[in-house]
């Protein structure tokens, strides 16, 4: 079987050999000829491939389409222009007005807004349970819950849910397991491997790891069997309105993923949320360089770790690494391979967190993560701002957590400006307390 590192680096390439580069080309194009009125008839009622409009696909994306496939063992993907956008597509071809779907509550807050606001704006109702509680699982779903959804690792506090028991009631009820796979990438998991039928990544993270261009992708790992309970999928069971009495399951199966077919005919064509050229060659560069990228962040997330538990201002560090027991099980049991570059920690005193976000200096303040260069932000502030204090707590979070994301700076650098930069805070603090103190007792 051929290595994911050569996959990342000549997955796909093929599919771009017009005159035979070496790198993938930009085909910058917004339209494609045809060859004759009876090619563009038969493109277009779906029983020919071919290129129609840059809207739906260009031959650079394909190639990262077929390079993610072959990356993750799917029998294909679709890229989108934002990981948003690859989260709402995936979840729009399989619930509708409605329907309904049950979630992880540690969920990047983006996702989280979709799923709580705008799905509900579209009649789609989502269920949101602790990642670990199997019970609250199985005990949310309906007879109209049509996926459940889950990060493989969790964002910000980087948690390893049971994938394979995840996948065991999924099944059980009929429905697909969606994974968000963007923290780990199958560099360090791959979701098939464990039960899971679809992956979706904003691409925009680790696969480019360069933070310089947007992308998103959804991959059908060709493990779900739509056709075993035709009444619940009807758009994929029944006549295609759109392409005359075409049945998208009985043309395309689970082979040549009815579900991206559906995807990128219907929602991509009518949604628009379009990944250009130039960024899909910009996520093939960053792709060809993960693994290498991926092992060195997992060394040096465990020198972060290491440093950030031993330190008095912090007061849990939010990482399978600094788990124990049944945590720390699971997780070496799905990431054999390296550990997640993305964290949490809690400092001791949640005045602590202006000075420690605005202290460092190789932690660029941003919100992003899986870039070569290392983040942090404030998550109850920014990304999960919009949250009550109940949510955070669901989340698994605080107002005195901290999110990093650990970039490809070495890790002796990292540590050194973490350590002196907590201590600094922790004496500010402390001398403005004491400050404080004194004024209420009257001393000067």
């Amino acid at each position: 079987m051929t290595g994911s590192g050569t996959h990342a680096v000549r997955a796909g390439s093929e599919a771009a050999h017009g005159h035979r580069p070496v790198a993938v080309p930009i085909h910058q194009t917004a339209a494609y000829e045809f060859d004759s009125w009876e090619q563009a008839r038969e493109v277009f009622a779906l029983r020919q491939t071919g290129d129609v409009y840059s809207r739906t696909g260009n031959p650079t994306q394909l190639v990262l389409e077929q390079r993610l496939a072959a990356l993750d063992d799917g029998v294909a993907a679709l890229a989108t222009g934002s990981g948003q956008s690859a989260v709402v597509v995936a979840l729009l071809a399989l619930a509708r007005s409605g329907e309904h779907l049950v979630a992880s509550s540690t969920l990047y807050g983006g996702t989280m807004d979709l799923l709580t606001d705008t799905f509900t704006d579209f009649g789609i109702e989502s269920t949101l349970v602790d990642p670990l509680d199997l019970e609250a699982w199985a005990a949310a779903i309906r007879p109209t819950t049509r996926a459940l959804f889950v990060e493989s690792v969790g964002n910000p506090t980087a948690s390893i849910p049971d994938l394979e028991s995840l996948a065991e009631i999924a099944h059980r009820a009929g429905v697909p397991l969606v994974v968000d796979n963007t923290v780990a990438t199958a560099a360090l998991l791959k979701p098939k491997d464990h039960g899971a039928d679809i992956v979706v990544y904003s691409a925009t993270k680790h696969l480019g790891g360069h933070g310089g261009s947007l992308a998103g992708a959804i991959v059908d790992l060709g493990t779900f069997d739509f056709g075993a309970e035709p009444a619940r999928w009807p758009q994929f069971t029944q006549p295609y309105p759109r392409v005359g009495d075409v049945v998208l399951w009985e043309r395309f199966g689970r082979e040549s993923s009815a579900l991206l077919v559906y995807a990128r005919t219907k929602l991509v064509h009518d949604l628009g949320p379009s990944l250009s050229p130039f960024n899909a060659r910009d996520i093939l560069l960053g792709i060809e360089t993960l693994e290498v990228r991926l092992a060195r962040i997992s060394t040096t997330t465990q020198t972060v770790v290491d440093a950030l538990l031993e330190h008095p201002a912090v007061t849990r560090v939010h990482h399978p690494l600094a788990e124990r027991g049944a945590a720390r099980t699971r997780a070496e049991h799905y990431l054999p391979r390296g550990w997640p570059g993305v964290l949490s920690f809690d400092v001791v005193d949640p005045a602590l967190v202006p000075a420690v976000v605005d202290g460092l200096r190789l932690f660029t303040l941003a919100a992003n993560i899986g870039d070569v260069r290392s983040l942090v932000i404030h998550p109850a502030t920014t990304t999960h701002s919009h949250f009550t204090e109940a949510q955070l707590t669901q989340g698994g979070f605080s107002a005195a957590t901290i999110r990093l994301s650990v970039g490809l700076e070495n890790p002796e650098d990292l540590v050194a400006d973490l350590s002196a930069t907590l201590d600094a805070a922790s004496t500010a603090v402390s001398a403005a307390n004491q400050n404080i103190s004194r004024q209420k007792v009257g001393q000067p």
